[in-house]
């Protein structure tokens, strides 16, 4: 390297080691900690002499009933979730980048400014707007809904209403696909219209070969927040999953395994559990993009 070049990446190291240093401590160690727990009995109590049990806590997890329910949970509760933030937000940002929409500033403006508010003030506001006697509830009776569900407090509703809670911030997801519905070249539209494709035809053909990269950003973010899916039903529930064990999630079960159960070791196996079930869902949409995603610079 030219006395140049190492002086360039010396200072790139410089600008990035904050980063480094917050991945190394933050992420990185407790990641290998907590590898090192799940092959272990540690507790918060620890009444019993520190010691290895190799992968006992990793079989227990497949004898756990209630481990497996969680996951059920998590996993339901995304299939639900995922298709409507995928769709919303991208529904969302073609009009806004409709050229017949006036006030289209302002518009993004207001559908971003909910994305910057506190997540657990957001999720009080909406909480006490689902209750029974709520703003959403009495919305639906003046449209004609007489018998509005319970939202929060039904097993049959409660994933409808977190989707309806989580919808309140898709203000960044907006930003990201209005950002790349800005970069679809605005000729291809017109050849479109050339060959005779109407809006249809347009979307179908043009906006979502284009668009699929950012899908595909979207969906591989999306899945990996809804696995870890937490801080909600912690707000709204006391993390008790309550109802019914609906909002159980596998984050809040490990939660409850490290700081209810006390059981450090099995909370680590469980947190390692996570990251693979993360891991594999991941690469399978790795292999399944070659096949749906279209980048312009490949062939």
């Amino acid at each position: 390297m030219s006395p140049l070049a190492r002086r360039e990446a010396r200072w790139g190291l410089i600008f990035i080691s904050p980063w480094i240093i917050g991945f190394l401590l933050f992420t990185l160690f407790p990641m290998i900690l907590t590898l090192a727990f799940s092959l272990t009995n540690i507790s918060l109590q620890q009444l019993q002499p520190l010691r290895f049990v190799g992968l006992d806590n990793f079989v227990a997890f497949f004898n756990d009933s209630q481990a497996w329910k969680s996951l059920r949970v998590t996993f339901s509760f995304a299939a639900l979730w995922l298709p409507v933030t995928l769709v919303v937000p991208f529904a969302v940002a073609l009009m806004l980048n409709s050229n017949k929409l006036r006030a289209a500033s302002a518009f993004r403006v207001l559908i971003f400014l909910p994305y910057v508010v506190p997540f657990v003030a957001g999720v009080f506001i909406w909480q006490s707007m689902l209750l029974p006697s709520g703003w959403f509830d009495q919305f639906l009776q003046t449209i004609g809904i007489s018998n509005p569900p319970d939202w929060l407090n039904d097993p049959a509703f409660v994933y409808p209403g977190l989707v309806i809670l989580g919808i309140w911030g898709i203000g960044g997801a907006v930003i990201i696909n209005l950002a790349g519905l800005k970069g679809v070249p605005s000729e291809l539209y017109d050849a479109a219209k050339i060959d005779g494709a109407g809006w249809r035809g347009q979307l179908r053909h043009v906006t979502l070969p284009l668009m699929s990269p950012v899908i595909f950003y979207s969906l591989t973010l999306g899945v990996v927040e809804v696995l870890q899916y937490f801080l909600v039903p912690l707000v709204l529930k006391n993390g008790t999953g309550e109802p019914g064990g609906s909002t159980l999630f596998f984050n809040l079960y490990i939660y409850k395994s490290f700081f209810t159960f006390q059981n450090m070791a099995y909370g680590s196996a469980l947190a390692w559990v996570l990251f693979l079930i993360t891991l594999v869902v991941t690469l399978l949409l790795f292999a399944s993009a070659r096949k749906w995603v279209y980048y312009a610079a490949e062939r």
